[in-house]
């Protein structure tokens, strides 16, 4: 797999990596040993960069992480070789994301901030954290961002190498001020075929800047894989029963399919690889350092991985894709 650089750091990763979430949990059954099958499947195949957070399974991703690249020999934080990033959630009590009125550092306070740390190099068998990710924010902590300061002490100190913000699921450009400030290293960003707002500002900000980008829900949650009929239905406990309730499915599927129409007369009639293609879209931008897929089984990991070698995008297929911009992101509030 092509290796692209990680913002101002420099450091090489291919630009599909490791979405952990699954592995935690919330998508549905995971047996460890499937989801270890998978890590070390990736990783053969040449994969650099593992995405990973407290909240996935309280810590159980962290800890396969961990567990995989003890068993190749790779201590977490580096190593050089494979790079992990993790999260660390706002602490409780309080909104998810955060609303008007709370406090950046009364949702990350420093002792908080610390303690999280501690228990993530534990949990990834680490010295040193590659990156290290607050999971959601607020515009409004922009004005007083003291948990920043709070990382480049912990930066200074050791516990970490990078340290960035994964956006709130409704705001893809709450950080663009602290891009602009030069306070991150790394910003984590929803951008696919729907959600295309990043282009306007947040993307070409982060390339001016230094700052990494790495690419969450490429796929939409799955939509954008083409594999979804209305007739789907969604194990409990799977977050995309939640995210497609109601008439959204339906209405998801009628675009997807429009989308898979467009794409085949603008790439000549072949029937597209709807996965392909959106992983594509998003490689497309410069700005982009990597691009996490959501993979808990050997055959996700050899298919994501296989996604990585193909070439760019036709003028033409990039054209008709930036035709499919749906904004929606309050779904994720149910």
């Amino acid at each position: 797999m092509r290796a692209r650089p990680f913002g101002k750091l420099g450091w090489p990763v291919t630009g599909i990596g490791f979405g952990a979430w699954a592995i935690g949990g919330s998508w549905g059954d995971q047996r460890d040993e499937d989801s270890l099958a998978a890590l070390n499947r990736a990783l053969d195949l040449g994969l650099t960069f593992i995405d990973t957070a407290a909240g996935y399974g309280d810590g159980r991703s962290e800890r396969l992480i961990g567990r995989a690249l003890q068993a190749r020999g790779l201590r977490g934080g580096r190593n050089g070789r494979v790079r992990v990033a993790t999260k660390i959630p706002p602490n409780h009590p309080g909104s998810w994301p955060p609303v008007a009125g709370e406090r950046a550092a009364q949702r990350y306070p420093e002792a908080y901030l610390r303690e999280q740390v501690e228990t993530r190099l534990r949990n990834l068998n680490a010295e040193t954290l590659d990156v290290l990710q607050l999971h959601t924010w607020s515009r409004t902590f922009n004005r007083d961002p003291e948990p920043l300061r709070v990382l480049a002490r912990l930066k200074q100190e050791g516990k970490l190498l990078a340290f960035g913000i994964s956006t709130p699921e409704h705001d893809q450009n709450a950080m663009n001020e602290l891009v602009r400030a030069g306070l991150l290293d790394s910003v984590q960003v929803i951008y696919n075929v729907f959600e295309q707002d990043p282009e306007e500002e947040l993307l070409p900000l982060c390339a001016e800047h230094g700052v990494a980008v790495i690419v969450r829900v490429v796929y939409d949650e799955g939509s954008l894989t083409g594999k979804f009929t209305k007739d789907t239905v969604f194990a409990e406990g799977d977050f995309r029963r939640n995210y497609f309730s109601g008439d959204r499915l339906g209405r998801t599927v009628d675009r997807v399919e429009r989308l898979r129409e467009g794409v085949a007369k603008a790439s000549g009639g072949a029937e597209p690889d709807l996965a392909a293609v959106a992983v594509r879209f998003a490689l497309h931008h410069p700005a982009v350092s990597t691009v996490i897929t959501g993979i808990r089984t050997v055959r996700q990991a050899e298919l994501n991985c296989s996604y990585g070698d193909l070439p760019p995008l036709s003028d033409a297929v990039h054209a008709e894709l930036k035709r499919h911009a749906w904004r929606r992101s309050i779904w994720y509030g149910g």
